[in-house]
């Protein structure tokens, strides 16, 4: 496998610390750190990230391409450079709940741009959204983010195989991270489904153990292709759920 990525959210310092230290004890599977940008925390995801770096040498925070004013240098710019923070994600970002946080008519393409023109010795990643739209207008979206210097993608996450398959069949030669999460309560379906239009198959439970089960299907997957997954556990206790996956 090509690199597994795990991703912790910065709610504070002391929980993504303790985070941290759990997920060090994986450090021979996990090869980087994601780090979310969530605006309802005060951590933003380069600041955690900058943590991240102290437990793994390899980290990647989010950048929300709607907070980036075009007109004016990237404003992370510095402190990336000063916690060598080489490689980002960049994300188009959901409206914030405060009329007060600033936003801007900026897509993922722009940020991607101005990354490659302002910090080029960074790697950009940007996103896959496969339920937003038909699989061609993705398509054509991440052909997009490439022309515009995105070095490779992380998905949403997947929760049937055979969707997956497809999807690795049109992405083939990218350097992609097969997104994964678990969902282990009827209410988190159902937050997939309503809020994201994820259809899951029919065979689908929404219990920790299924959810450890197809990871480790997605990681075979990935291992036999020399691809790379996103490991992303929402609402898990961090250890029990890594502790089955390697």
């Amino acid at each position: 496998m090509k690199r597994i990525s795990l991703e912790l959210v910065p709610r504070d310092e002391e929980s993504l610390r303790r985070e941290l230290e759990i997920a060090k004890k994986f450090a021979a599977k996990i090869g980087i750190i994601n780090v979310p940008d969530l605006l309802r925390y005060e951590m933003r995801s380069w600041q955690g990230a900058a943590i991240a770096g102290e437990y793994f040498g390899a980290v990647m925070p989010h950048i929300r391409a709607m907070d980036i004013d075009l007109s004016k240098p990237l404003p992370m710019s510095g402190f990336l450079r000063e916690h060598g923070i080489g490689e980002v994600l960049v994300i188009e970002g959901d409206p914030p709940q405060s009329m007060s946080h600033d936003v801007y008519p900026t897509v993922a393409t722009d940020v991607i741009a101005k990354f490659r023109a302002e910090m080029p010795e960074v790697k950009v990643y940007a996103g896959i959204d496969q339920y937003r739209s038909s699989m061609r207008s993705e398509f054509i979206r991440v052909q997009r983010k490439k022309q515009a210097g995105a070095a490779g993608f992380f998905t949403q996450p997947f929760f049937d195989l055979r969707y997956l398959e497809i999807y690795a069949d049109m992405l083939d030669g990218l350097d992609v991270y097969w997104g994964v999460s678990p969902v282990t309560a009827p209410m988190s379906q159902r937050y997939w489904e309503r809020k994201n239009n994820v259809v899951f198959p029919k065979d689908f439970a929404p219990t920790l153990e299924q959810s450890q089960n197809f990871a480790r299907k997605v990681l075979e997957f990935a291992d036999a292709r020399g691809d790379s997954v996103y490991l992303m556990p929402i609402k898990v206790e961090l250890e029990p759920y890594l502790s089955k996956l390697f």
